[in-house]
């Protein structure tokens, strides 16, 4: 078994077990996935592994974007306050709506099949979602898992909120008509990205179990763990972060020195990852700039000079690139 597969976390696969979100068949075929790997619900927990997204790939060979929209719905209606191991206690002693969704930063504690991006403005927060599975139809089970279970939390823990609103950046699935969060007006399809939008007056809203004290203690332990976690970062990892740190940095020497390496050791890492530093800034400058694009409040030459690009024409013709789309047609589909 692969340890640092992106995948679910222990806890949270061993409830889907046990609650019957997967058929019988499917469920037969993840217990033989997991005897042929030497381990079992006991053991993820106890090492706090995850369980690959891979394996879902498996149970369904023929898996699609429709069909893994449908399972990630069904499995966030599974998801409880128990679930989301060290992140369980902040959720439940949270004092807002803000605070809720700000542990989306320690994400990684507990999966890394999905990184969030954040953007606060006047208008609320929107929260941008990217999956890491290379796999279309798993990345969309991520992301509508991630998303759905999220507003399940912050309906159980602050009440209904619906003005609070998923978007999925690809069609609904034919099959998905009636669902409830469709016709509260709560999930919407064909967005330029998937993103989760809280509105500013929404943010405040007070939570049901709120612990002042305890929330802190536990983001404090949160941090620490995290800042541990960075030791062993993967090299693609820390690329990212920094980047995030300053989006205007193209350069792979800032990188390297930031590191405290050479500009060829962050190459031969990266190239050992399977990837290479044009490809992870050209990556996080699309989502990036898709993200700030969602907001009107920011110009289109604001987003280019935070990203770096001094020339608002280069942006253009790089956006265009990413997307197939212009920053203004993005904006105005």
């Amino acid at each position: 078994m692969i340890l640092n597969d992106e995948g679910v976390p222990p806890l949270l696969f061993v409830q889907l077990l046990e609650r019957q979100a997967l058929d019988p068949d499917a469920l037969a075929r993840l217990r033989n996935i997991m005897s042929r790997e030497g381990t079992d619900e006991a053991t993820l927990i106890q090492h706090d592994v995850q369980a690959p997204i891979r394996w879902f790939r498996e149970v369904y060979p023929e898996l699609d974007v429709d069909q893994a929209t449908l399972l990630g719905f069904a499995f966030a209606e599974q998801a409880q306050l128990t679930s989301f191991g060290p992140l369980s206690f902040p959720l439940v002693s949270a004092g807002s709506v803000a605070e809720i969704v700000e542990l989306l930063t320690y994400l990684p504690l507990i999966s890394t099949a999905l990184s969030p991006q954040f953007h606060p403005s006047e208008h609320g927060l929107t929260v941008g979602f990217t999956a890491h599975t290379s796999d279309p139809a798993l990345d969309c089970l991520v992301v509508t898992y991630c998303g759905s279970a999220l507003l399940r939390l912050l309906d159980m823990l602050a009440g209904d909120m619906p003005t609070v609103t998923l978007h999925l950046s690809w069609p609904a699935p034919p099959l998905l008509t009636n669902h409830e969060d469709v016709l509260a007006g709560r999930l919407f399809f064909d967005a330029p990205m998937s993103f989760l939008h809280v509105p500013a007056d929404t943010l405040n809203e007070v939570c049901r179990f709120s612990d002042p004290l305890t929330y802190r203690l536990a983001i404090g332990d949160l941090q620490r763990t995290l800042d541990q976690r960075g030791r062993t970062t993967s090299f693609s990892e820390k690329v990212r972060r920094l980047l995030e740190k300053d989006p205007g940095q193209g350069s792979s020497h800032w990188v390297a020195h930031e590191l405290s390496i050479s500009t060829s050791t962050l190459k031969r890492r990266l190239s050992e990852e399977g990837t290479t530093f044009r490809e992870l800034r050209q990556s996080f400058l699309r989502e990036r700039a898709m993200l700030r694009l969602l907001d009107r409040s920011m110009s289109v030459s604001e987003v280019a000079t935070e990203l770096g690009y001094s020339d608002l024409t280069n942006f253009s013709h790089a956006f265009k690139r990413w997307t197939g789309r212009s920053p203004n047609e993005f904006r105005h589909p």
